[in-house]
């Protein structure tokens, strides 16, 4: 149960492939999808006979088509279900009487009271909850009432390992590149602002994803609009490059092939878990980030520099060294590509499945007991 293509989110894509290699993981298996409409989804509902379109109230049939499954993951994030806080998940959760995993997308640090409730029942009413980081895990357990911790488990966000780099001539305009869904908070005002820093080496940045459809269906492209005229009053309109797409899997494996650099210089100290960073290591490429969770636990042996929150100065000399400083580069590709097997979707998968399994298990069992 997630937002499910052709929504463009990354929970979506997210959901998508990790059906696609569950599956793949165990033969002879099915699966269905209980896709969650948002507002954004207007117009865009395509029926296939595998996935189940849950509008807004539709709990009951939503439940029907989970509880024919032997396992339900069920993704969660705020904004994504209907009611106060989302608090429509809960009343799927409720009527589900096959074994449920609960993959957290985001663990806040200071929730509000509503999101608070509303994620620790999302929780109790799991039998396994999966964190893509240990930063989520560890935030889960020591800020809200887990009543069962040893079913807290972590899998890491998966990614197809590739390694599409082109190598660059001597002389050529070095590729920054930030992705994903465009909006306040992804900090690329500080990436533009580090460019001035940098004339003599020539970059190119490239900001890469459309608006997200939340963002777009709020407050238009305002954020882009500010972003092209930060970067016109700081005289670094030349070095900056938009590219408004939502980019399908292969534009975007051959666009980060050619990236000399990964920027991810998100403002939140909250993201404890970066599909965009995940894929960014696995194509094994260098990582200039803040020191958001994620980022922090994935970089600590040396796939990524880390630099603080909006702090211009720090991207740039960050910047620099990776493009400039002899072998740096290189000892970060080799480090990514130590986690890359790790984070592939055939291990993530996998993982997932022998979850599945234990849990379908426990649940025979339990019946035998009750019947014997």
């Amino acid at each position: 149960m997630s937002t499910y293509p052709p929504t463009q989110c990354g929970l979506a894509t997210f959901t998508a492939a990790l059906r696609r290699h569950l599956t793949a993981a165990t033969p002879g298996s099915r699966s269905r999808v209980v896709r969650v409409l948002t507002d954004a989804d207007a117009g865009a509902v395509a029926t296939t006979p595998a996935v189940h379109h849950m509008f807004p109230g539709a709990v009951d049939s939503a439940a029907r088509v989970l509880n024919r499954c032997d396992v339900v993951v069920v993704q969660h994030e705020y904004g994504i279900y209907a009611g106060q806080d989302g608090a429509e998940a809960l009343s799927v959760l409720a009527r589900l009487r096959v074994p449920v995993i609960v993959v957290l997308h985001t663990v806040l640090t200071s929730p509000t009271p509503g999101q608070r409730q509303v994620l620790e029942a999302v929780v109790d009413h799991a039998d396994a909850v999966v964190t893509m980081s240990e930063a989520a895990r560890d935030r889960l357990l020591a800020g809200y009432a887990v009543e069962r911790p040893g079913e807290v488990v972590v899998i890491p966000h998966g990614a197809v390992p590739t390694d599409r780099t082109v190598p660059g001539t001597p002389g050529h305009e070095p590729l920054i590149l930030t992705w994903g869904l465009l909006g306040r908070g992804k900090g690329v005002e500080w990436g533009i602002a580090a460019l001035g820093a940098l004339r003599d080496l020539r970059p190119r940045y490239l900001v890469a994803g459309q608006t997200h459809p939340k963002v777009l269906a709020h407050e238009g492209e305002a954020y882009r609009t500010h972003l092209r005229e930060h970067a016109a009053k700081s005289g670094v309109a030349n070095l900056v490059e938009f590219a408004p797409a939502y980019l399908e899997a292969k534009a975007l494996a051959d666009l980060v092939g050619r990236a000399d650099v990964v920027l991810l210089p998100y403002d939140s100290s909250e993201q404890v878990t970066s599909g965009v960073l995940v894929e960014a290591l696995a194509a094994r490429k260098p990582v200039v980030a803040t020191m958001f969770p994620h980022a922090v636990e994935l970089l600590a042996d040396g796939a990524g520099l880390l630099v603080p929150h909006r702090d211009p100065a720090a991207i740039a000399a960050a910047l620099r060294r990776v493009l400039t400083e002899p072998g740096l580069a290189a000892g970060m590709r080799d480090r990514s590509a130590d986690l890359g097997p790790a984070l592939s979707w055939a291990a993530v998968a996998g993982r997932y499945r022998r979850l599945a399994e234990n849990l379908v298990a426990e649940k025979l069992t339990a019946r035998v007991v009750v019947t014997t």
